[in-house]
């Protein structure tokens, strides 16, 4: 379902350059085991293997024709993997886990009931973290664990939405927030999660993401969420096929449309031609950024059709929208 919400220009200018700390409940699943490694690698798009213990990746798990079930950040420590998903894909994957791993290799743990996470998004985030804390915190695609049963940081990859991931327990995630002297950061919603994955130009599950996406056709290639060197995994035939062989036929575009309300009709027209529909709308006080999955043959600067609004077609990530 689309995904409509809106945001001052000032808290997205506290989303670019402030700190935002934005509480949330996704799937969290550890895998464990002597086979963790191989059979993970057998199911996920980007590879493990290759950065090592305490690094921090992002991929998706595929059906046998490379479809999307969901997509994931994957924290790799010394004795295990921990695996961050949307909370809407957690049966999905606690099924197919349960389906693919050998008991003997690799067993899943569930602890999306007793952990939580803390996404710490904007330019100052990590430097406000790391004074609050009083240590280091892990630079992008690294993981650090802060004791033996504490919490985790993970330094978001250059592309991501956020700049810090933090992961553990809900008290110890509690005893984060409260460590942030008062008017160094700002407690942030859902909608400012969703406001700093639209300007990343960052696919969300079950909105641009579908039971049909490809990924390429929503920008794992761009944000990191593909290898073409890793060894076999599920869905990979079709995944290669289009990156050596062809092409997607549609891609994840950004859309601008101007005034303040989304449209009334999400489907986008070139002259009388349906070439894309928009997914979510991040509304400004004087336009509305979308996100759309496009047509290949539209052009980025195209202007399209939204009802009766006009929509301009923009490459992703957004620029400067201040």
């Amino acid at each position: 379902m689309p995904l409509d919400f809106s945001l001052p220009l000032a808290r997205l200018k506290l989303l670019r350059s402030g700190t935002v700390m934005v509480r949330d409940d996704p799937a969290v699943l550890r895998v464990e085991g002597p086979g963790a490694l191989t059979c993970l690698q057998g199911l996920l798009t980007q590879d493990l293997a290759a950065p090592g213990d305490d690094s921090l990746v992002y991929g998706a798990v595929l059906t046998p024709k490379g479809m999307v079930i969901a997509d994931a950040w994957v924290l790799r420590e010394e004795t295990g993997f921990i695996l961050v998903f949307d909370s809407g894909a957690r049966t999905a994957m606690l099924a197919l886990l349960s389906r693919t791993l050998p008991p003997r290799l690799a067993r899943t743990i569930d602890l999306s009931d007793s952990w939580a996470a803390i996404w710490m998004i904007g330019g100052t985030a990590p430097e406000r973290l790391a004074r609050a804390l009083g240590r280091e915190v892990p630079g992008a695609g690294k993981v650090l664990r802060t004791g033996p049963a504490g919490p985790i940081l993970a330094g978001g990859t250059e592309p991501a939405p956020f700049r810090v991931l933090c992961l553990g327990p809900t008290a110890d995630l509690d005893a984060i927030a409260a460590s942030f002297p008062a008017g160094t950061a700002c407690c942030g919603h859902q909608s400012d999660l969703a406001a700093a994955r639209v300007l990343a130009g960052w696919p969300t599950l079950n909105r641009e993401i579908d039971e049909k996406t490809l990924p390429q056709e929503v920008r794992f290639e761009e944000i990191g969420g593909v290898s073409y060197t890793k060894g076999c995994y599920t869905g990979q035939e079709t995944v290669a096929r289009v990156h050596f062989r062809g092409h997607v036929n549609r891609t994840l575009r950004g859309v601008v449309l101007e005034g303040a309300e989304p449209p009334e009709d999400r489907v986008l027209k070139a002259g009388a031609k349906d070439v894309g529909r928009l997914a979510t709308a991040l509304i400004l006080e004087d336009r509305v950024l979308g996100l759309a999955l496009v047509r290949r043959e539209v052009e980025n600067g195209a202007m399209l059709r939204a009802g009766e609004r006009q929509a301009r077609v923009v490459a992703l990530p957004f620029g400067d929208v201040s």
